[in-house]
């Protein structure tokens, strides 16, 4: 994987300058409890994009949620109480709400490099990353890896192949069978193990996926992984893909398409939106997807630590 410098971004926001005006600056703090109505409408604005956040308030039902897991959700606030953006903030900083040239980005970078947090990850719309990262970024380690420009897709269409017959959720007794094209994927995608931390860490990750029947997966006759794919976030409302890998030795022969056809038909039945992103440069994976019946619908983007 290429390296990519923190001097290297190629991004360029501009704040909005009635940001810099301390009688109509807005409020950066942590949400509470009775924030949660709000934060419920914010994300319900775009359930799809916002997947990742609807899910952990789902689960916490509250937006207090560092009282159940050691993590918090940053709000800006109007003057007058009214919520106007959020931010997730744990091991990976997720925004919400967060539109182009509103400063609202730079406010929560700002805020979190003052904090002092760690994190592993920033991800979301693009524009919101990139205003986050120009105000965290003297305060950041140097990122391992930017990914600035990933479609997000979703399912909108019926796909022009017929989904792979062998598509099923993965069986508990599989979890070791299923873990070594886990991790070759993980390897492939980010670039490094995912026990570089540990191993049983990730194991339970995989566990806990297969359990919540949110891990798919085809087996050849001689009893490897042919292809997986995972639910890798769920609400009420959508469904995010993630960990699609086929196996090295079936590549090239298009069967891509016909699988996540597979995958996106299995998902509508948990959610009615199905989505997922994707590097640019992986071509054969985007037209893959174009065929299983996906459009895209916006840029996400990845910044790794």
């Amino acid at each position: 994987m290429a390296k990519i410098l923190a001097g290297d971004i190629p991004w360029r926001h501009r704040p909005d300058r009635r940001t810099h005006d301390r009688r109509r600056r807005p409020l950066v703090r942590n949400l509470v409890d009775a924030d949660t109505p709000q934060l419920a409408e914010l994300v319900d604005r775009d359930p799809s994009t916002n997947v990742f956040i609807a899910s952990q308030l789902e689960m916490a039902g509250t937006a207090a949620v560092q009282t159940f897991i050691g993590a918090q959700i940053l709000g800006v606030f109007e003057p007058d109480g009214t919520l106007r953006s959020a931010c997730w903030a744990g091991a990976n900083i997720v925004p919400v709400g967060i539109g182009p040239s509103s400063g609202d980005g730079e406010l929560i970078g700002d805020h979190l490099g003052r904090s002092g947090r760690r994190f592993s990850s920033i991800f979301g719309q693009a524009e919101a990353v990139a205003a986050i990262w120009s105000a965290l970024k003297p305060y950041a380690p140097e990122p391992f890896a930017l990914r600035p420009n990933q479609p997000f897709m979703q399912a909108l269409h019926p796909p022009s192949v017929e989904p792979a017959a062998g598509l099923r959720f993965t069986d508990p007794s599989e979890l070791e069978l299923l873990l070594p094209a886990c991790v070759t994927m993980f390897e492939e995608e980010v670039g490094y193990s995912p026990y570089l931390g540990g191993e049983e860490h990730y194991r339970k990750r995989v566990e806990w996926l297969i359990r919540q029947r949110h891990s798919l997966v085809d087996v050849d006759d001689a009893g490897s992984v042919l292809f997986k794919a995972e639910f890798g976030t769920v609400s009420t409302k959508a469904v995010q893909i993630q960990g699609v890998w086929i196996n090295h030795h079936y590549r090239g022969r298009g069967l891509s398409a016909g699988y996540m056809a597979g995958v996106a038909a299995i998902a509508a039945q948990t959610a009615p939106l199905v989505s997922l992103y994707v590097n640019s440069y992986n071509e054969r994976a985007i037209a893959a997807y174009r065929a299983a019946g996906f459009e895209q619908t916006g840029t996400f983007a990845t910044i790794l630590f």
